[in-house]
């Protein structure tokens, strides 16, 4: 009983751990592969992938836009205000980037590069980009 009721603890302080499965993420990852690759500092490919949108390894805990991808100007004004992805801020922004982007810049013309929208599995991607720390 006193496990439970602490794991339930844990699990309520932080919903991000609660909500999304790596093992799903992992499988789902592959509808992100044709633009995304994982390639680790030292050139290791863990996941092999298209080139259009930028290496996502060590995504967790980075500023947006702060790699030398080719970013829009919205992703690129977002980092400039800070805000490094996180498992749940991750998951809104795959919902719906462009979305995401007009409510955190409070701006109704910003627009991101990215077009695709997840609409299930966002918080597994987002485990399972988690579980790739540097």
């Amino acid at each position: 009983m006193k496990k439970t009721l602490l794991s339930l603890l844990i699990l309520s302080a932080n919903p991000a751990l609660a909500a999304g499965d790596a093992a799903t993420g992992e499988k789902t990852f592959k509808k992100c592969q044709a633009c995304h690759s994982i390639i680790k500092d030292d050139g290791t490919a863990v996941v092999k992938g298209g080139k259009v949108g930028p290496n996502l390894f060590g995504l967790i805990g980075r500023v947006a836009g702060s790699t030398d991808f080719a970013y829009g100007d919205s992703i690129k004004a977002l980092g400039a205000t800070g805000l490094a992805w996180d498992a749940a801020l991750l998951g809104e922004y795959l919902a719906d980037p462009t979305v995401f982007l007009q409510q955190k810049l409070s701006d109704p013309a910003a627009k991101s590069k990215m077009t695709f929208k997840l609409n299930k599995g966002a918080e597994d991607i987002a485990a399972y980009l988690s579980s790739l720390a540097p």
